[in-house]
């Protein structure tokens, strides 16, 4: 018999389709945010286009605390952490030191960060297809992170304090974050665009190198696709803020 012709209470209906959703086989995806700073951290979540909202779009995690959150299949989008935020409403905009995203609230209500800022960046599977993620440092450089899949997935990210290795003329928000050179300069050879707008014409800078260097599994510039991406199936993640793991 079709739903549509059932006439169950809401609290049965709602039961039914979840049964139907297991017995489908349909999987979420955990993500727990972990924070090992020595202060707290501002995680914003920004889902992409078609991909739906999570429970909430940003909030506070104080030093050595978690949250988790489930994701459905096909989910995409990106994490990133918040530093020296203040939500007492004497900005409209700018609340944030590091990784603000404009909304003037604790959630980013669909907005993402204003470089520089570390993200974490998924694209989940579809019935057992593979997920793919990375640790981008493409908008600069705010916090040290690392991604780790649940069973042998690889991990990634970057746990290098590229704010204290920081080029003079990169050197942003008081020396709180690193920002790329396409930031920085706005040329078409840093931001890859124009001309240079493929991989074959955009090649990394003396400015990316010193990223890739520092973190070698982390996306230095927009083509650094090779030694950045990394793909697991069936996975549940951690992002972890300050990580105590030299990768």
């Amino acid at each position: 018999m079709a739903l549509s012709r059932l006439h169950l209470p809401p609290y049965a209906s709602v039961l039914g389709f979840i049964l139907l959703l297991l017995r489908d086989g349909v999987k979420c995806t955990t993500f727990t945010l972990v924070n090992k700073c020595d202060f707290p951290v501002w995680p914003g979540i920004l889902s992409g286009s078609g991909s739906p909202k999570l429970d909430t779009t940003g909030f506070e995690l104080s030093k050595d605390t978690s949250r988790t959150f489930r994701a459905p299949a096909g989910w995409s989008g990106r994490f990133w952490g918040r530093t020296g935020c203040n939500f007492d409403g004497s900005s409209s905009t700018t609340s944030c030191s590091t990784g603000d995203c404009g909304s003037g609230e604790m959630e980013c209500n669909g907005s993402g960060a204003e470089p520089p800022a570390t993200l974490a960046e998924f694209t989940l599977g579809v019935s057992g297809s593979l997920d793919f993620y990375d640790v981008s440092l493409v908008d600069g450089y705010n916090l040290p992170m690392i991604v780790e899949g649940s069973g042998l997935c690889p991990t990634t990210g970057c746990v290098t304090d590229l704010n204290q290795n920081c080029p003079t003329e990169l050197k942003a928000k008081s020396g709180l974050a690193c920002r790329s050179a396409c930031e920085a300069f706005g040329t078409p050879e840093y931001c890859c665009s124009g001309a240079y707008g493929s991989p074959g014409t955009c090649k990394p800078s003396i400015y990316s190198q010193v990223f890739k260097s520092a973190c070698p599994r982390s996306y230095s510039y927009a083509y650094d696709d090779a030694t950045s991406t990394f793909t697991c199936s069936d996975a549940d993640y951690t992002i972890t803020f300050c990580p105590n793991l030299s990768r």
